[in-house]
C-alpha cells in the first residue's frame, strides 16, 4: 500500500500483553497526530483493518493505533480491569497511550470500550486531543458534573436505528464541546453499516483539531 506503513506488536500494560496494529504515514513523514481505535465485544482491531480505517488514517497523515482490549482478540488471555459494563480505572488507558508512546491522542470508543474510555475522558487532566464516542457503554455511570468538566473536542456518532446510541446520545451530549454524526439507516455498527459516511465525518473532524 503506496504511502503507509502497517506493523503489528504487543505492549506490556499493567502486567498484561496486548496486541495492536499500526499504520502511519510512509518514509519517515513526521505524522500530524495520532488516533487510537477501541472497539466493541464482537470485534477487535481486525474490524478497523479489514475497514480500511487504520489505512485510510495513516493516509490522511495519522498514526492510527488499534488496540485489542483485554480478554478479546488477540489479547484475549488478558485479564480485564474490570468487569464487563463497569467502569475500568482510567489509569488504563493512560498506561496504553503511555506504553504506545503516543502523543495525546484521539480516541475512538464504540460500544463495550466506554468503559475504558469515559473514565480515561474524564479522569482530572486527561491528555486527550479528542474523542469520538459511537454508542459506547456505560455513559449512565458519568456524573453529570464530570461531563460538564470535559473540555476535549468530541464527535459524537452513531445510528439512527440503533437505541443504544440515542440512549448514549442523551447522556454525551452533556459534553461541552461536541458535534454529532447521526447515520441514517445504520445500526449499532454504524461504521459497518455506512463506512463511506463513517470516514468523511470523522477525518473531516480531525482535520479540525489540527
Amino acid at each position: 500500500m503506496a504511502g503507509v506503513e502497517q506493523h503489528e506488536g504487543s505492549i506490556q500494560v499493567q502486567g498484561q500483553n496486548l496486541f495492536f496494529r499500526e499504520a502511519l504515514p510512509r518514509g519517515g513523514q513526521a505524522a500530524h497526530f495520532s488516533v487510537l481505535l477501541l472497539h466493541g465485544i464482537r470485534f477487535s482491531s481486525e474490524t478497523w483493518q479489514n475497514l480500511g480505517t487504520l489505512y485510510k488514517l495513516a493516509q490522511a497523515g495519522y498514526r492510527a493505533v488499534a488496540i485489542d482490549l483485554p480478554g478479546l482478540g488477540h489479547s484475549r488471555e488478558a485479564a480485564a480491569p474490570a468487569p464487563i459494563g463497569e467502569l475500568a480505572p482510567g489509569s488504563f488507558l493512560s498506561a496504553v497511550v503511555d506504553a504506545l508512546e503516543l502523543d495525546p491522542p484521539v480516541v475512538i470508543s464504540p460500544s463495550l470500550s466506554g468503559m475504558y474510555s469515559l473514565p480515561f475522558l474524564t479522569a482530572p487532566g486527561s491528555q486527550l486531543r479528542g474523542y469520538v464516542p459511537v454508542a459506547p457503554i456505560c455513559t449512565d455511570k458519568i456524573k453529570a458534573a464530570d461531563y460538564a468538566s470535559v473540555k476535549t473536542p468530541a464527535l459524537i456518532v452513531y445510528g439512527d436505528q440503533d437505541p443504544m446510541g440515542q440512549t448514549s446520545f442523551e447522556h454525551l451530549k452533556q459534553l461541552p464541546n461536541h458535534r454529532v454524526l447521526v447515520m441514517v439507516g445504520a445500526g449499532h455498527s454504524c461504521y459497518l453499516d455506512k463506512p463511506e459516511e463513517w470516514h468523511a465525518g470523522l477525518l473531516d473532524f480531525l482535520q479540525g483539531l489540527a
